[in-house]
């Protein structure tokens, strides 16, 4: 109903399913993460591979370099290693 009322919205949602088929073929597989803390660990670490990958880094790069520079990251600076363009090269 608003893709016919507006006419600039796209007439899919492709990008938007392909972005979520891993989480969703990987759903099953969760179930056994092995505790609900485990669970909550991989699903953060989805997320920072995810955010990787929508700003162009490629996620296993990232977390190569953020896990040398994590021990002698001053607290203050924490946030320098989030996986954002402007912020961790690729």
């Amino acid at each position: 109903m608003r893709y016919a009322g507006s006419g600039i919205l796209p007439i899919d949602n492709n990008p938007v399913e392909n972005a979520i088929r891993p989480i969703a073929i990987g759903k099953k597989n969760w179930l056994f993460a092995g505790s609900e803390r485990a669970g909550r660990r991989a699903a953060a670490i989805q997320s920072l591979f995810a955010t990787a990958k929508l700003n162009g880094l490629d996620p296993a790069r990232w977390l190569a370099k953020t896990l040398e520079q994590l021990p002698t990251c001053p607290n203050s600076q924490i946030d320098s290693l989030l996986p954002f363009a402007d912020s961790t090269p690729a």
